[in-house]
Protein backbone atom coordinates (compact mmCIF):
# COMPACT_ATOMS: atom_id res chain seq x y z
CA UNK A 1 0.00 0.00 0.00
CA UNK A 2 1.55 3.30 -1.06
CA UNK A 3 1.54 6.50 1.00
CA UNK A 4 -1.26 8.20 -0.94
CA UNK A 5 -3.57 5.19 -0.64
CA UNK A 6 -2.89 4.90 3.09
CA UNK A 7 -3.52 8.61 3.69
CA UNK A 8 -6.85 8.48 1.85
CA UNK A 9 -7.90 5.36 3.77
CA UNK A 10 -6.92 6.78 7.17
CA UNK A 11 -8.72 10.05 6.49
CA UNK A 12 -11.90 8.31 5.36
CA UNK A 13 -12.10 5.80 8.20
CA UNK A 14 -10.58 7.71 11.10
CA UNK A 15 -13.87 8.83 12.68
CA UNK A 16 -15.41 5.39 12.20
CA UNK A 17 -12.45 3.82 13.97
CA UNK A 18 -12.72 6.41 16.72
CA UNK A 19 -16.37 5.46 17.35
CA UNK A 20 -15.37 1.79 17.47
CA UNK A 21 -12.64 2.52 20.01
CA UNK A 22 -15.05 4.68 22.02
CA UNK A 23 -17.52 1.82 22.31
CA UNK A 24 -14.71 -0.47 23.37
CA UNK A 25 -13.23 1.94 25.92
CA UNK A 26 -16.14 4.18 27.01
CA UNK A 27 -13.81 7.19 27.01
CA UNK A 28 -13.64 9.81 24.25
CA UNK A 29 -10.13 10.85 25.29
CA UNK A 30 -8.77 7.30 25.46
CA UNK A 31 -10.33 6.51 22.10
CA UNK A 32 -8.52 9.50 20.62
CA UNK A 33 -5.19 8.27 21.98
CA UNK A 34 -5.77 4.72 20.78
CA UNK A 35 -6.77 5.79 17.26
CA UNK A 36 -3.48 7.65 16.99
CA UNK A 37 -1.75 4.43 18.00
CA UNK A 38 -3.83 2.43 15.50
CA UNK A 39 -2.88 4.66 12.59
CA UNK A 40 0.77 4.53 13.62
CA UNK A 41 0.69 0.72 13.76
CA UNK A 42 -1.06 0.61 10.40
CA UNK A 43 1.42 3.03 8.83
CA UNK A 44 4.36 0.95 9.99
CA UNK A 45 2.74 -2.24 8.70
CA UNK A 46 1.26 -0.88 5.49
CA UNK A 47 3.79 -2.66 3.28
CA UNK A 48 2.78 -5.99 4.83
CA UNK A 49 -0.90 -5.50 3.98
CA UNK A 50 -1.51 -8.27 1.46
CA UNK A 51 -5.10 -7.39 0.55
CA UNK A 52 -6.28 -10.85 1.63
CA UNK A 53 -9.10 -8.96 3.39
CA UNK A 54 -10.46 -5.48 2.92
CA UNK A 55 -8.46 -2.52 4.19
CA UNK A 56 -11.36 -1.71 6.51
CA UNK A 57 -11.20 -5.16 8.12
CA UNK A 58 -7.43 -4.79 8.43
CA UNK A 59 -7.78 -1.47 10.27
CA UNK A 60 -10.55 -2.81 12.53
CA UNK A 61 -8.34 -5.75 13.48
CA UNK A 62 -5.57 -3.34 14.47
CA UNK A 63 -8.04 -1.06 16.31
CA UNK A 64 -9.70 -3.89 18.22
CA UNK A 65 -6.38 -5.30 19.39
CA UNK A 66 -5.12 -1.83 20.31
CA UNK A 67 -8.24 -1.40 22.47
CA UNK A 68 -7.70 -4.80 24.09
CA UNK A 69 -4.13 -3.72 24.85
CA UNK A 70 -5.39 -0.45 26.33
CA UNK A 71 -7.91 -2.26 28.54
CA UNK A 72 -5.12 -4.49 29.84
CA UNK A 73 -2.98 -1.44 30.54
CA UNK A 74 -5.63 0.23 32.61
CA UNK A 75 -4.74 0.34 36.27
CA UNK A 76 -8.09 1.12 37.87
CA UNK A 77 -8.03 1.22 41.64
CA UNK A 78 -11.74 0.39 41.84
CA UNK A 79 -13.44 -1.58 39.05
CA UNK A 80 -16.98 -0.54 37.95
CA UNK A 81 -19.52 -1.91 40.41
CA UNK A 82 -22.49 -2.13 38.08
CA UNK A 83 -24.82 -1.61 41.04
CA UNK A 84 -27.32 0.27 38.87
CA UNK A 85 -29.21 -1.59 36.15
CA UNK A 86 -30.01 1.72 34.46
CA UNK A 87 -26.50 3.17 34.27
CA UNK A 88 -23.59 1.03 35.43
CA UNK A 89 -21.04 3.10 37.31
CA UNK A 90 -18.09 3.50 34.99
CA UNK A 91 -15.70 6.11 36.32
CA UNK A 92 -13.98 6.76 32.97
CA UNK A 93 -17.22 7.19 30.97
CA UNK A 94 -17.35 10.25 28.69
CA UNK A 95 -19.94 11.53 26.19
CA UNK A 96 -19.53 11.52 22.40
CA UNK A 97 -20.60 14.70 20.53
CA UNK A 98 -23.22 14.15 17.84
CA UNK A 99 -21.50 16.59 15.53
CA UNK A 100 -18.63 14.08 15.32
CA UNK A 101 -20.92 11.04 15.07
CA UNK A 102 -22.33 12.65 11.93
CA UNK A 103 -18.92 12.35 10.28
CA UNK A 104 -18.95 8.56 10.35
CA UNK A 105 -18.69 6.87 6.95
CA UNK A 106 -17.89 3.34 5.79
CA UNK A 107 -15.87 1.98 2.92
CA UNK A 108 -18.84 -0.15 1.84
CA UNK A 109 -21.12 2.86 1.72
CA UNK A 110 -19.23 6.00 0.72
CA UNK A 111 -22.03 8.25 1.96
CA UNK A 112 -22.61 9.25 5.54
CA UNK A 113 -24.38 6.68 7.70
CA UNK A 114 -26.21 7.20 10.93
CA UNK A 115 -24.89 5.83 14.19
CA UNK A 116 -28.12 4.49 15.64
CA UNK A 117 -29.15 5.87 19.00
CA UNK A 118 -29.55 2.45 20.58
CA UNK A 119 -25.93 1.51 19.81
CA UNK A 120 -24.35 4.69 21.21
CA UNK A 121 -26.57 5.80 24.12
CA UNK A 122 -24.64 6.30 27.33
CA UNK A 123 -26.41 3.52 29.20
CA UNK A 124 -25.44 1.03 26.51
CA UNK A 125 -21.83 2.22 26.23
CA UNK A 126 -21.56 2.00 30.02
CA UNK A 127 -23.03 -1.50 30.04
CA UNK A 128 -20.47 -2.59 27.45
CA UNK A 129 -17.72 -1.65 29.89
CA UNK A 130 -18.94 -4.35 32.29
CA UNK A 131 -18.20 -7.08 29.77
CA UNK A 132 -14.84 -8.86 29.71
CA UNK A 133 -12.75 -7.23 27.01
CA UNK A 134 -12.93 -10.03 24.44
CA UNK A 135 -16.69 -10.45 24.91
CA UNK A 136 -17.06 -6.71 24.42
CA UNK A 137 -15.15 -6.82 21.16
CA UNK A 138 -17.15 -9.76 19.85
CA UNK A 139 -20.49 -8.18 20.72
CA UNK A 140 -19.58 -4.87 19.07
CA UNK A 141 -18.28 -6.49 15.89
CA UNK A 142 -21.22 -8.91 15.55
CA UNK A 143 -24.28 -7.06 16.84
CA UNK A 144 -23.34 -3.44 16.15
CA UNK A 145 -21.27 -3.75 12.97
CA UNK A 146 -22.96 -6.90 11.64
CA UNK A 147 -19.74 -8.76 10.92
CA UNK A 148 -20.06 -12.53 10.34
CA UNK A 149 -18.56 -14.73 13.04
CA UNK A 150 -15.95 -16.21 10.73
CA UNK A 151 -14.62 -12.71 10.04
CA UNK A 152 -14.54 -11.84 13.76
CA UNK A 153 -12.59 -14.94 14.79
CA UNK A 154 -9.21 -13.89 13.31
CA UNK A 155 -9.64 -10.34 14.62
CA UNK A 156 -9.82 -11.54 18.23
CA UNK A 157 -7.52 -14.53 17.66
CA UNK A 158 -10.14 -17.10 18.60
CA UNK A 159 -11.97 -20.01 17.00
CA UNK A 160 -15.47 -19.62 15.56
CA UNK A 161 -16.75 -21.80 18.42
CA UNK A 162 -15.10 -19.56 21.00
CA UNK A 163 -16.50 -16.44 19.34
CA UNK A 164 -20.04 -17.87 19.39
CA UNK A 165 -19.66 -18.77 23.06
CA UNK A 166 -18.36 -15.30 23.96
CA UNK A 167 -21.19 -13.70 22.00
CA UNK A 168 -23.85 -15.69 23.87
CA UNK A 169 -22.38 -14.72 27.24
CA UNK A 170 -22.07 -11.06 26.25
CA UNK A 171 -25.68 -10.88 25.03
CA UNK A 172 -26.90 -12.47 28.26
CA UNK A 173 -25.00 -9.90 30.36
CA UNK A 174 -26.36 -6.96 28.37
CA UNK A 175 -29.92 -8.31 28.69
CA UNK A 176 -29.40 -8.61 32.45
CA UNK A 177 -28.00 -5.09 32.84
CA UNK A 178 -30.41 -3.42 30.40
CA UNK A 179 -33.59 -5.52 30.34
CA UNK A 180 -35.66 -2.78 28.65
CA UNK A 181 -33.17 -1.97 25.90
CA UNK A 182 -35.62 -3.00 23.16
CA UNK A 183 -37.95 -0.22 24.32
CA UNK A 184 -35.42 2.58 23.67
CA UNK A 185 -36.08 2.95 19.96
CA UNK A 186 -37.83 6.18 19.03
CA UNK A 187 -38.13 8.43 15.99
CA UNK A 188 -35.02 10.41 15.12
CA UNK A 189 -35.00 14.03 16.23
CA UNK A 190 -36.86 15.88 18.96
CA UNK A 191 -40.53 16.75 18.93
CA UNK A 192 -41.63 20.37 19.24
CA UNK A 193 -42.75 19.67 22.82
CA UNK A 194 -39.35 18.25 23.71
CA UNK A 195 -37.58 21.26 22.22
CA UNK A 196 -39.83 23.51 24.29
CA UNK A 197 -39.06 21.48 27.41
CA UNK A 198 -35.33 21.98 26.79
CA UNK A 199 -35.76 25.72 26.25
CA UNK A 200 -37.61 25.98 29.55
CA UNK A 201 -34.91 23.91 31.28
CA UNK A 202 -32.21 26.29 30.03
CA UNK A 203 -34.12 29.46 30.89
CA UNK A 204 -35.02 28.22 34.37
CA UNK A 205 -31.39 27.52 35.22
CA UNK A 206 -30.26 30.89 33.90
CA UNK A 207 -32.79 32.85 35.97
CA UNK A 208 -32.52 30.62 39.05
CA UNK A 209 -36.13 29.39 38.82
CA UNK A 210 -36.01 26.30 41.02
CA UNK A 211 -39.74 25.56 40.81
CA UNK A 212 -39.70 25.40 37.01
CA UNK A 213 -36.64 23.15 36.99
CA UNK A 214 -38.32 20.78 39.45
CA UNK A 215 -41.47 20.71 37.30
CA UNK A 216 -39.43 19.51 34.32
CA UNK A 217 -37.71 16.67 36.20
CA UNK A 218 -39.31 13.28 36.78
CA UNK A 219 -39.96 12.46 40.43
CA UNK A 220 -37.71 9.41 40.05
CA UNK A 221 -35.00 11.32 38.21
CA UNK A 222 -31.70 9.46 38.03
CA UNK A 223 -28.54 11.55 38.12
CA UNK A 224 -24.92 10.52 37.73
CA UNK A 225 -21.72 12.53 37.68
CA UNK A 226 -18.85 10.36 36.50
CA UNK A 227 -16.27 9.75 37.80
CA UNK A 228 -17.94 10.06 41.24
CA UNK A 229 -21.12 7.93 41.33
CA UNK A 230 -22.04 9.10 44.85
CA UNK A 231 -23.06 12.67 43.94
CA UNK A 232 -26.57 13.85 43.03
CA UNK A 233 -28.40 10.56 42.66
CA UNK A 234 -31.91 12.01 43.12
CA UNK A 235 -33.99 14.97 41.95
CA UNK A 236 -33.75 16.71 45.34
CA UNK A 237 -29.96 16.23 45.44
CA UNK A 238 -29.60 17.60 41.93
CA UNK A 239 -31.65 20.73 42.65
CA UNK A 240 -29.68 21.38 45.83
CA UNK A 241 -26.41 20.97 43.97
CA UNK A 242 -27.42 23.19 41.03
CA UNK A 243 -28.88 26.06 43.05
CA UNK A 244 -27.18 26.07 46.45
CA UNK A 245 -24.06 27.97 45.34
CA UNK A 246 -24.56 30.16 42.23
CA UNK A 247 -27.12 32.96 42.65
CA UNK A 248 -29.68 33.59 39.85
CA UNK A 249 -28.09 34.80 36.67
CA UNK A 250 -24.77 33.03 37.28
CA UNK A 251 -25.51 30.14 34.87
CA UNK A 252 -25.45 30.24 31.10
CA UNK A 253 -26.48 27.14 29.20
CA UNK A 254 -26.08 26.15 25.55
CA UNK A 255 -28.03 23.24 24.08
CA UNK A 256 -26.16 20.61 22.12
CA UNK A 257 -26.37 16.83 21.68
CA UNK A 258 -24.31 13.77 22.54
CA UNK A 259 -24.71 10.01 22.08
CA UNK A 260 -27.84 10.75 20.02
CA UNK A 261 -29.43 12.40 23.06
CA UNK A 262 -30.06 16.06 23.90
CA UNK A 263 -27.32 17.66 25.97
CA UNK A 264 -26.60 20.97 27.66
CA UNK A 265 -23.28 22.75 28.14
CA UNK A 266 -23.25 24.63 31.46
CA UNK A 267 -21.17 27.77 32.07
CA UNK A 268 -20.73 29.48 35.44
CA UNK A 269 -19.74 33.05 36.32
CA UNK A 270 -17.82 33.15 39.58
CA UNK A 271 -17.32 36.11 41.89
CA UNK A 272 -16.79 39.40 40.05
CA UNK A 273 -15.86 37.73 36.79
CA UNK A 274 -17.68 39.20 33.78
CA UNK A 275 -17.39 35.99 31.75
CA UNK A 276 -19.01 32.59 32.08
CA UNK A 277 -16.62 29.63 32.02
CA UNK A 278 -17.23 25.92 31.21
CA UNK A 279 -18.29 23.68 34.08
CA UNK A 280 -20.13 20.58 32.85
CA UNK A 281 -21.87 18.88 29.96
CA UNK A 282 -25.19 17.26 30.84
CA UNK A 283 -26.53 14.43 28.67
CA UNK A 284 -30.30 14.14 29.10
CA UNK A 285 -32.90 11.44 28.60
CA UNK A 286 -36.45 12.61 27.92
CA UNK A 287 -39.50 10.42 28.42
CA UNK A 288 -43.21 11.30 28.55
CA UNK A 289 -42.59 15.04 28.59
CA UNK A 290 -40.07 15.06 31.45
CA UNK A 291 -36.34 14.69 32.00
CA UNK A 292 -35.85 11.24 33.50
CA UNK A 293 -32.05 11.00 33.54
CA UNK A 294 -29.12 13.43 33.76
CA UNK A 295 -25.53 12.34 33.30
CA UNK A 296 -23.29 15.30 34.09
CA UNK A 297 -19.65 15.35 33.03
CA UNK A 298 -17.68 17.97 34.97
CA UNK A 299 -14.94 18.04 32.37
CA UNK A 300 -14.44 21.50 30.82
CA UNK A 301 -11.85 20.01 28.46
CA UNK A 302 -14.75 18.40 26.57
CA UNK A 303 -16.26 21.72 25.49
CA UNK A 304 -14.05 22.22 22.38
CA UNK A 305 -15.01 18.82 20.91
CA UNK A 306 -18.67 19.85 21.30
CA UNK A 307 -17.94 23.01 19.32
CA UNK A 308 -18.62 25.15 22.40
CA UNK A 309 -16.79 28.42 23.16
CA UNK A 310 -14.08 28.67 25.80
CA UNK A 311 -16.02 31.43 27.59
CA UNK A 312 -19.24 33.45 27.24
CA UNK A 313 -19.64 37.16 27.90
CA UNK A 314 -23.04 38.76 28.40
CA UNK A 315 -26.51 37.39 27.71
CA UNK A 316 -26.96 34.28 25.59
CA UNK A 317 -29.86 33.31 23.38
CA UNK A 318 -30.81 29.64 23.31
CA UNK A 319 -29.68 27.76 20.21
CA UNK A 320 -32.96 25.87 19.82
Amino acid sequence: MDEATFTELATRLRRELHVHCYRMLGSFDEAEEVVQEVLLRAWRGRHDFAARSSARVWLYRIATNACLDQIRRRARSTPPSGRSAELPEVAWLQPYPDLLLDEVATAADPGEIAVERETIELVFVAALQLLPARQRAVLILRDLLDWPVDKIAPVVAASVTAVNSALQRARATVREKLPHRSEWKRPAGLTDDEKQLLRRYVAAHERGDIDTVVSLLHADLQVWMPPDPRICRTRAAYVEFAFSAPPPGRWRVRLTSANRQPAAAFYLRRGQDTSFHPVAVQVLRLESGLITQITAFRQPNLFPVFGQPAAIAGALESDW
